[in-house]
């Protein structure tokens, strides 16, 4: 498990209304919002858009401190709102972290190291989980869930259950598997998987036969005007 990276940002406060919002992306600025238990009322602010992207561009969480008016926030990524067309983030939201106040949130899971059954036996990593969602105090939050797999053979899984958990309330299931180790694939069965037959009609039954004006179709088409029916993840 990596402890999460502590960053410093710098806020200025702003005036609410979408005249002043756009005044200030034009000036290379994103609009935020700060609110939490411990929090009377929100705090309006805006942070540089460059800095702000440099947290955009990790992987994993981090505990953003963050200055406003000579107050200090420690606080979480809540939630961004970007540009449907230049994707530049136009909006973010902080929660300010409680001590007494237990969060929801989503850590990355990060495999670490190459696996035996890999090396060895020419198996494949499959990884069905990359994120765990989590209920943990401000004081126990993971930056990320590291998973050594090195010493994993083929058929090997490692689970939820296998992570560290102390004081952390995981909110996915404990039997949900992290990472398997399948076997390789059998290139006899990936070649006789390419070969198809030609389709033809079904032989008729012994002393069966069609009846008058009736041809032999694989399915019946649906009648005019008939459809066919077809079937039908909280961050903080």
């Amino acid at each position: 498990m990596i402890t999460p990276e502590v960053v410093e940002l710098e806020g200025k406060v702003r005036e609410t209304g979408r005249k002043a919002a756009d005044a200030l992306r034009d000036a290379m600025r994103v609009p935020c919002v700060l609110y939490g238990p411990e929090v009377d009322e929100n705090v309006h602010f805006s942070i540089d858009e460059l800095e702000f992207e440099k947290i955009l561009a990790e992987s994993q969480r981090q505990i953003l401190t963050i200055t406003v008016d000579g107050d200090e926030y420690r606080t979480l990524l809540k939630e961004v709102e970007f540009h449907p067309l230049t994707d530049r983030p136009v909006h973010a939201d902080f929660y300010v972290l409680a001590d007494d106040h237990k969060v929801s949130l989503s850590v990355p899971i990060k495999l670490e190291g190459t696996p035996v059954g890999v090396t060895e036996g020419g198996g494949r990593i499959f990884q069905p989980m990359h994120i765990l969602r989590i209920r943990v105090t401000p004081d126990r939050i993971p930056g990320a869930y590291t998973v050594d797999i090195s010493e994993l053979q083929i058929g090997d899984s490692l689970h939820v259950r296998d992570l560290e958990l102390e004081g952390i309330i995981p909110l996915d299931d404990l039997g949900r598997t992290l990472v398997t180790i399948r076997p390789p694939k059998s290139e006899a069965l990936l070649t006789s998987s390419l070969i198809t037959e030609e389709p033809g009609e079904e032989e008729l039954e012994e002393g069966e036969e069609l009846a008058e004006g009736e041809e032999a179709t694989e399915g019946e088409e649906a009648e005019e005007g008939e459809e066919a029916e077809g079937d039908e993840e909280d961050t903080e």
